[in-house]
């Protein structure tokens, strides 16, 4: 992504969509309650690369941190490994990988991310941080499926695959967008809960046929996961309204993100998880 693109809008409202639709997901794919924190709600994002680095990082966390402060949660951005020990990771609401590549977790920090899953805590990864842990089989089953290589940016049509779930209730069927459209290793459907996937006859290069998912949500091991691979290129979001006095009390939205706003992210600031689908 071009440095240009990164300071645009574009790279703003795709960081938007993807941090909200990832909040929705991680709300709403397990059965059990996390644990109150005991402080305010943070939530711990990781932009750590010993990989490719996307030029979009400082865009995306700076729209993370926007909508973050609208729902009361704080943002702690981090590229330290030594941030994910026990005691750090105690008070924090979730934890997302915003785009990350490589190895990217210490030992003792892969043990804290693991005792954090288990004991309940959210993971939210975007984009790149499925080209991330990849010598590590225990982070690939957290996040669902593992990059293995993507075409050129361009425009693709997303299918809708859930129609109740919150992430994407209001969503059209089929919409078009610009991104950078991942390939997996393997599609992670039947372990997790598919939410959206794409068209591979809308754009060129796509390599995993019929079956092809780019937004998930799943329970893992006590706590909950939930991936988006869209996030690198903005591009117009279709347009929703809420659907009920509640959400309207809390947003007027004109852009997908709002909405998901109203649904859900509330819940993941307060860690809260709704019993309304067990993934």
């Amino acid at each position: 992504m071009s440095p240009l693109l990164a300071r645009s809008g574009w790279a703003v409202a795709a960081s938007r969509h993807a941090l909200l639709f990832a909040a929705a997901a991680t709300v709403s794919c397990s059965g059990q309650p996390a644990t109150p924190s005991s402080g305010g709600p943070r939530l711990l994002v990781y932009t750590r690369t010993l990989g490719f680095r996307h030029d979009s990082i400082p865009a995306a966390l700076a729209a993370v941190r926007d909508l973050a402060a609208r729902e009361g949660l704080e943002v702690q951005a981090t590229e330290d490994p030594g941030t994910f020990r026990a005691d750090s990771l105690r008070n924090v609401a979730a934890v997302m990988f915003l785009h990350t590549t490589g190895e990217i977790l210490d030992a003792p920090g892969q043990d804290a991310l693991q005792a954090y899953v288990r004991g309940g805590g959210g993971f939210l990864g975007i984009h790149s941080a499925a080209d991330t842990g990849h010598a590590w089989p225990w982070y690939l089953d957290l996040l669902g499926a593992e990059f293995v290589r993507h075409p050129a940016i361009q425009a693709a049509v997303l299918l809708r695959q859930d129609v109740v779930h919150p992430a994407t209730a209001s969503l059209p069927n089929r919409w078009s967008r610009t991104d950078e459209w991942y390939d997996f290793r393997a599609s992670p459907r039947g372990r997790v809960r598919v939410l959206l996937s794409i068209d591979e006859s809308s754009y060129q290069g796509g390599g995993m046929g019929s079956d092809h998912p780019m937004a998930w949500c799943h329970p893992f091991e006590g706590g909950r996961s939930a991936y988006t691979a869209l996030g690198l290129v903005g591009a117009a979001l279709p347009r929703a309204r809420p659907r009920s006095a509640a959400l309207r009390g809390r947003a007027r939205p004109r852009r997908l993100q709002s909405l998901i706003v109203a649904a859900s992210f509330q819940a993941v600031s307060e860690r809260h998880l709704h019993t309304a689908a067990s993934g």
